[in-house]
């Protein structure tokens, strides 16, 4: 998946059909000169939907698509003919899409399963024809009701990544790397801050033919949730993630206010995020004996799993995947 090619994050104008007219007409055959009214109903305006593709991984297929406009419904007929309906308009997006008004920020739906269709905008209803509105005293009425207006509004469409772990780490603390050695994703690695600019997702392999999802969210820093860094734009990934693998370098000046800091980050943005299972790798664990090793143990978080790892040197990898196979099944 190409950086430039990730979109999770666009902005249309949507335009649901209005309804058609119902129908003023009155029977006329050769032998009833005065029939009654039989105007049928309109028909109503075509809705525009989401509905959820597993195939797909971004939005970028939407990016250039700024509206979104539903056909309106046909009018009716006489004969007591209902007029066709709009022809809905159906986007496809990716799994862990959330629809927002983007007036108001109102969450209006979210997309977590394929095949998953909903209403974004109801297209109008159709109007009654002149037959629903005859009475005994009433017998040849000579209106109709018009069909409903279309709907309009500006939504955002988000990205969640849908994923088991979330890697959540200052930059450079080695998540690319390590999302590179479990899985055949190819994040872009290099030795400086901020290299990877989109999230990417990997499938790691477990025992019996098992395996679970891995998603690489870019770095965070102090001040993320206020937007600093790359801030808001990706923060949101980690909240679709059953469990948050803390990724801290053993190299880090002070590993507790690290782990400290990333949390305080998270409660910021969503405190629900601190509900979620953790688990604490120490990264860059090759340049460790164990006597080091043990004297940093005692300053870890003692309420969280944590495991010293080494992607380059192929350490602790295996218990790794076991720590956080348990966290998923807990």
């Amino acid at each position: 998946m190409a950086g430039s090619n990730f979109i999770d994050h666009v902005r249309l104008c949507v335009r649901s059909g209005a309804g058609g007219a119902g129908a003023v007409h009155f029977r006329r055959e050769k032998f009833v000169p005065k029939g009654g009214p039989d105007g049928g109903d309109g028909g109503r305006g075509g809705h525009v939907m989401l509905r959820g593709n597993k195939q797909l991984w971004t939005l970028l297929h939407l990016r250039y698509r700024k509206h979104v406009i539903a056909p309106p419904g046909k009018p009716g007929e006489g004969g007591l003919r209902t007029g066709a309906q709009g022809e809905d308009v159906v986007l496809e997006v990716p799994l862990g899409t959330v629809a927002k008004d983007a007036e108001t920020g109102e969450k209006l739906l979210e997309i977590t399963e394929h095949g998953q269709t909903e209403i974004l905008l109801a297209g109008g209803r159709g109007g009654l024809g002149n037959e629903h509105f005859k009475t005994s005293t009433k017998q040849t009425p000579r209106y109709a009701q018009p069909g409903e207006p279309g709907q309009e509004r500006w939504v955002v469409l988000e990205l969640k990544l849908l994923a088991d772990v979330g890697m959540v780490g200052f930059p450079n603390a080695g998540k690319s790397t390590l999302l590179s050695v479990l899985s055949a994703a190819r994040p872009e690695i290099a030795d400086y801050p901020f290299t990877t600019l989109t999230p990417n997702l990997g499938v790691v392999a477990y025992r019996d033919h098992q395996s679970f999802v891995m998603a690489d969210i870019p770095g965070i820093i102090a001040g993320a949730a206020e937007g600093k860094g790359l801030g808001l734009r990706f923060l949101r990934h980690i909240e679709r993630n059953a469990v948050l693998l803390f990724m801290i370098p053993a190299d880090s000046i002070d590993i507790m206010r690290e782990y400290e800091t990333l949390l305080e980050e998270l409660e910021k943005y969503n405190p629900e995020l601190l509900d979620k299972n953790r688990v604490l790798a120490i990264t860059k664990s090759d340049m460790l004996d164990e006597e080091l090793e043990e004297m940093i143990r005692p300053i870890l978080p003692q309420d969280i799993p944590h495991v010293f790892i080494s992607s380059i040197a192929q350490k602790g990898l295996t218990e790794l995947k076991d720590t956080l196979w348990q966290a998923l099944n807990a």
